[in-house]
């Protein structure tokens, strides 16, 4: 079965939603430090105003309602801190006071100290010797730098809704709230194997002929930053038997999702597509570079996903297909930015493909780093976004506009476009691979 990349990005999405059994039920609450990432599983109200008290936006005078019009001269009253309760403030004085201290009864508007005569607050020892005075400017506006109680959030507004992603701003507006925990939806996990005779866990001793298992770290990896908790099943050669085994033993309700790479292309050794041959999942041929070689189906009700064995087509399927489905079931992770960039190479496309190459993205223009191959871990490793060439699209070339998906972050050192730009004339292969 052929498939555009829209179609197989709108199978995947269906599949999870229809056949995960994740609904988001069962929230887990987690006090505020562990909440990082995760999706709120209903709304959350502020138990108090923020601010909860009126308050001052700046260092200077606190100042009467009465003297707002035509008083410049006023005596200096009792100093008002910031976690103080000050006494009402009397009309004709002003009272120093500090960013975020609780503004006195009476008074409407804060004069900053710079606009005061003099510019700075009088010392212990000269109030020591009696009362001293400040001269404002006349015509001081009413409301002048006053935070009022409640201009942020008030009492019993939502503070954040059922779904929100939790990152560090909408944490510390809970913390400001006073909420010490919140109710998150369950991570979608996601049971994770790799299969071939030749891959070796990294770390042990390698035997001629074989490489080690890149896919199972880049993937879990993927999935973790993405939100989802993994379970790593042990590494299955290339015997149907075995891995139909190892899928029969998957206990119900155990995993939102089985996802393996590998043996599902058009070799003569592929495991997977041999394992479930008599199964209801479907090995759908992609129009997608790298990344053609798709599965996706249910294995005893529970959904399952074939990635390619080629670590870069893994990655890019996950970030097409697999990431994407995860953000419209469970809110988690966010979307990946898309910007505009300019090309700063030439590139060739297969034109019944869409063509994801790996690049460099910054200030506005983004630099191939490698070739189209799906085995080049070093050019992804230094790349920070996928540059997309749509189907029909058969050569770009240096000043042409494309998409880029952001995946990393973007490089400040001109140096690092540089040693790119190294990389891609000594990696890139015209002829281009799954």
């Amino acid at each position: 079965m052929r498939r555009t990349v829209d179609e197989h990005r709108a199978a995947v999405a269906g599949l999870l939603r229809w056949s995960s059994g994740y609904d988001g039920a069962g929230a887990e609450v987690l006090p505020l430090a562990a909440a990082l990432g995760r999706a709120l599983a209903g709304d959350v109200a502020a138990p108090v105003s923020l601010p909860p008290f009126a308050n001052s936006q700046m260092d200077g005078y606190a100042v009467h309602a009465d003297d707002l019009a035509g008083r410049d001269a006023f005596e200096v009253a009792d100093a008002i801190p910031a976690g103080s309760v000050p006494p009402a403030l009397a009309p004709g004085t002003a009272a120093p006071i500090m960013t975020g201290a609780m503004l006195p009864e009476g008074a409407a508007a804060v004069v900053p100290i710079e606009r005061a005569d003099p510019a700075q607050f009088h010392s212990a020892t000269d109030r020591a010797r009696g009362p001293v005075t400040v001269r404002l400017p006349a015509g001081i506006d009413a409301g002048l730098f006053v935070r009022n109680a409640g201009s942020d959030i008030a009492e019993g507004e939502a503070a954040l809704r059922a779904g929100t992603l939790l990152g560090p701003a909408q944490l510390g507006l809970l913390a400001a709230c006073g909420v010490g925990e919140v109710p998150v939806r369950p991570r979608f996990r996601v049971l994770l194997l790799s299969t071939g005779d030749e891959v070796a866990e990294p770390g042990a001793p390698l035997a001629p002929g074989s490489i080690y298992d890149a896919n199972t770290t880049l993937l879990e990896a993927a999935l973790r930053e993405a939100g989802a908790e993994v379970s790593r099943h042990r590494l299955l050669g290339d015997d149907p038997a075995v891995l139909r085994d190892a899928f029969g033993a998957i206990p119900a309700g155990s995993t939102h999702l089985v996802l393996s790479t590998g043996g599902i292309s058009q070799g003569a050794y592929e495991v997977v597509k041999q394992a479930l041959a008599d199964s209801s999942v479907e090995f759908s041929s992609v129009a997608m570079q790298p990344g053609g070689p798709q599965a996706h189906g249910t294995i005893s009700g529970i959904p399952f996903l074939g990635f390619p064995g080629n670590p870069v087509s893994a990655i890019v399927s996950f970030e097409m297909f697999l990431r994407p489905a995860l953000h419209q079931l469970t809110g988690v992770p966010a979307p990946r930015p898309v910007l505009e960039a300019v090309l700063v190479d030439a590139l060739d496309s297969p034109r019944a493909k869409h063509q994801l190459r790996r690049g460099l993205y910054r200030d506005g223009k983004v630099a191939l780093v490698g070739g189209p191959d799906s085995h080049l871990l070093h050019a992804l490793a230094a790349s920070n976004c996928l540059v997309h060439v749509p189907e029909g699209v058969a050569a770009l070339a240096p000043g042409d506009r494309v998409e880029v998906t952001l995946m990393g972050p973007v490089p400040t050192d001109p140096f690092a476009v540089e040693d790119v730009l190294v990389l891609d004339e000594a990696g890139t292969d015209a002829a281009g691979t799954g």
